[in-house]
């Protein structure tokens, strides 16, 4: 049985800053499938915005995925671009299986599109409980690269944590840390980004442009310096800040998107000096010491587990929900006005297909 015929539309990049509603043929459905109504989709205001803005290394470079490596040639994306997004929850419409029914609310990874054909497999342990409004599904994936950001700084109970940039991310991230056992300090460019994170569990909350960042978190140490900075914001400036911060052998977890040219990055000041150690993290995987027990679908899960027991709430991290026919006005706001806009939902309630 499928209900709900329609119209499928999906959000499509056009060129730099021009993105719009199209429709898209129907999948058809196969045997170990389901069709997946779209209810909400959250926009990332990290790799999307690449996207948006045209600075995604993916669509000057080719990625050469045999030998991991951006060479120069084709890029690998071209405008238009169809189908991305990673922030979906939806009810099921049709199902070729057993365990999945009609009307059961799933999240999972999609792309911005009002419905979805998704392999049953994909969607197990993704039932939404009916205790879990449908809103929170769009966090499983960001709470998942927080997590994976928390679990590579390796905190320790006690320890003394910077998390650089209080976007989506670095409140969950804040969260995270904190239940970890971390004594957070938050650092952010905006003022009402810092109350958030008090709210969230940070013991210091710092400005950017106001504060000696490095000097407060040192003092605030008793001079040792935090024991791992956690830079989740994207920005270089901040990436170098929190190598200032942390003390000898600590670590900074890179976990933001960084993008164009380092500038601002000095290698050769207190990175080399303190014997910093940086690591990447990236939520393609987790941890190598780690792998054998973590995925990144444990990551999802355990995120989502966690919003289930109300131990996190990421509801009051939404900011805008507008109807996907407003997705143009959606990606402005999140480009133009970021001190106003933390996750934007799109709501799909208004794509009828008519």
């Amino acid at each position: 049985m499928r209900l709900g015929m329609r119209v499928p539309t999906v959000v499509q990049f056009s060129a730099p800053r021009s993105v719009e509603l199209v429709e898209e043929p129907a999948a058809v459905l196969a045997p170990g499938q389901v069709r997946v109504r779209t209810l909400y989709s959250g926009i990332s205001a990290g790799t999307e915005l690449t996207a948006y803005r045209g600075s995604n290394p993916y669509l000057s470079k080719h990625w050469d995925a045999e030998r991991r490596l951006f060479v120069d040639g084709t890029p690998s994306f071209g405008y238009p671009v169809a189908g991305w997004g990673y922030q979906e929850v939806g009810a099921v419409t049709e199902t070729s299986v057993p365990d999945l029914q009609v009307g059961q609310r799933v999240w999972g990874i999609w792309g911005h599109r009002s419905e979805a054909v998704v392999d049953a497999a994909k969607l197990e342990g993704h039932v939404l409980p009916e205790s879990v409004p449908p809103m929170a599904g769009v966090f499983a994936r960001l709470g998942a690269i927080a997590l994976n950001a928390v679990l590579d700084a390796d905190i320790h109970l006690g320890e003394d944590v910077a998390v650089f940039g209080q976007g989506v991310l670095g409140l969950i991230t804040t969260r995270l840390a904190t239940l970890n056992g971390a004594r957070v300090i938050a650092v952010d460019a905006l003022p009402q980004r810092l109350g958030l994170a008090a709210k969230q569990g940070a013991v210091l909350a710092l400005n950017a442009v106001d504060d000696a960042v490095a000097e407060r978190i040192t003092t605030h140490t008793d001079g040792r310096g935090a024991d791992t900075c956690i830079e989740i914001s994207g920005s270089v400036r901040a990436l170098h800040e929190a190598i200032r911060s942390v003390g000898v052998a600590g670590r900074v977890v890179a976990s933001g998107f960084y993008q164009g040219d380092a500038i601002g990055l000095r290698l050769g000041e207190e990175f080399h000096h303190n014997r910093v150690r940086l690591v990447a993290s990236q939520i393609g995987g987790v941890n190598p010491g780690l792998a054998q027990r973590w995925s990144v679908e444990r990551l999802q899960r355990t995120f989502m587990d966690l919003v289930a027991a109300g131990t996190l709430d990421p509801l009051p991290l939404v900011s805008h929900v507008m109807g996907a026919r407003e997705v143009a006005r959606a990606f402005a706001e999140i480009d133009e006005r970021p001190a106003d806009t933390l996750q934007v939902v799109l709501d799909f309630a208004d794509v009828d297909g008519s």
